[in-house]
């Protein structure tokens, strides 16, 4: 996760976002247990469970569209959107249309927790839910009800839960990619110290696990800042890793406080290299005064490619994105959501081929994948319940006039020293 851009709410934005989850609602209006289905074999002789009747599948979205992700949901949603209306418009999966039940929960984790309890009796499975918080507080409910479930958030800590799967690295991974990259590329040396500016919580504390443990191996001390999701100013953060020397930054937060951090930095003097997590970047910062900043300084790792790639795959869902959804951004969110919905479409697709719709089924169908592959980034294997799907590494920087606001500095490849971590973590 794991994740996109954290900004104070306002009338309109929450506004514009109950518009678009209206807009999504509407298609699912027609949700009701009755039509759940409860085991039953349908006419077709395919076994029924809950979010399965003879015409439609249901597929559940917990997302965060008036909180501090709230545009990074926005896009996960509407990419997933167009993954369902281009799957219906093909046929269906298994004869069935599918449908998105939107739930916003604006990244507040009782509010996660009521839309669960809303929406867990009529759906098969949630391609998305937002937030390393709010998938640990469902934890428990998404194994009780077997419900497979693709978080966007990237927290090692949500691995080893047959239901629940985290899609690409883990944020440790990332911060050890982050390491190896700075060190590769001699912006930081032995005898080093590096800065890890982060968010409190799994997303944060597992990205410090991965960056003080690189530290170590090269020979470098890691001095941790830890912020809130509140925390927009980082003037304090960068005056404190200055006094404390740092010749690089690891950030691993939201958008907003990339933005801080970069900008304050620039003009304080403190000018060294920042890595952010995927998580800390959406191309909308470079329309802020820290655009500059961030051009010159930033890089950000992520386990998928940057949308500016030329992938066939990649640049096929940036042309069907930009045509249904014309003047809006395409973000990392947009590949995020659009993976995960083309994977949960395989995994139904393959449960069917099976002869149940199941929630059982389901999941069983996903961990059965090996080598999941689809075209917007490296192949991912689900057969292994606690390590990460993949363990490969995209550097990205960013750039204004490029679609999405990155470009690809270096392929996906995996970091020396993420096996003996991965083996010594357990």
């Amino acid at each position: 996760m794991n994740v996109t851009h954290p900004r104070p709410r306002t009338t309109r934005t929450a506004a514009l976002a109950a518009a678009l989850a209206a807009v999504l609602l509407a298609g699912t209006a027609c949700s009701s247990k009755a039509e759940s289905g409860g085991g039953d074999d349908a006419a077709d002789g395919v076994k029924a469970g809950p979010g399965v009747s003879e015409k439609h599948i249901k597929l559940g979205a917990l997302t965060d569209l008036t909180g501090p992700y709230a545009t990074l949901g926005k896009s996960i949603v509407q990419a997933q959107q167009m993954w369902a209306d281009e799957t219906n418009a093909a046929g269906g999966i298994c004869g069935r249309q599918v449908e998105i039940v939107v739930k916003d929960h604006g990244y507040d984790v009782q509010k996660a927790v009521t839309a669960y309890a809303d929406i867990s009796p009529d759906v098969v499975a949630l391609p998305q839910v937002i937030g390393s918080p709010v998938v640990a507080a469902l934890l428990d409910d998404i194994e009780r009800d077997g419900m497979l479930t693709f978080p966007q958030a990237w927290a090692a800590s949500l691995l080893g839960k047959d239901a629940v799967q985290v899609l690409g690295t883990t944020y440790d991974i990332d911060m050890i990619a982050a390491v190896d990259f700075l060190t590769r590329t001699k912006k930081i040396a032995k005898g080093d110290t590096i800065g890890h500016v982060y968010f409190e919580g799994d997303y944060g504390a597992n990205a410090l696990e991965g960056s003080e443990w690189a530290a170590e191996q090269a020979g470098m001390k890691v001095v941790g800042q830890k912020i809130k999701a509140t925390d927009t100013d980082l003037t304090a953060q960068v005056s404190a890793l200055s006094n404390a020397g740092v010749k690089a930054v690891l950030i691993s937060a939201g958008p907003a406080q990339t933005a801080s951090l970069a900008g304050v930095a620039a003009a304080r003097g403190l000018r060294v290299p920042i890595v952010s997590s995927a998580p800390g970047y959406s191309p909308q910062l470079m329309k802020t005064p820290a655009a500059p900043a961030l051009e010159a300084m930033v890089h950000v790792v992520s386990a998928a490619p940057a949308v500016s790639s030329d992938l066939p795959g990649v640049k096929k869902m940036v042309a069907s994105y930009t045509k249904k959804y014309p003047g809006e951004p395409v973000d990392s969110g947009v590949l995020s959501g659009y993976n995960a919905a083309q994977l949960i479409g395989a995994d139904l697709k393959k449960a069917c081929e099976g002869g149940s719709l199941t929630r059982e089924a389901v999941v069983k169908a996903h961990r059965s994948q090996k080598n999941a592959d689809t075209g917007l980034g490296t192949p991912q294997n689900f057969t292994f319940v606690t390590e990460p799907a993949s363990r490969s590494t995209y550097v990205l920087k960013p750039a204004a006039k490029a679609v999405g606001g990155l470009v690809g500095v270096e392929d996906a490849h995996e970091a020396p020293g993420v096996d003996a971590y991965l083996a010594a973590r357990g």
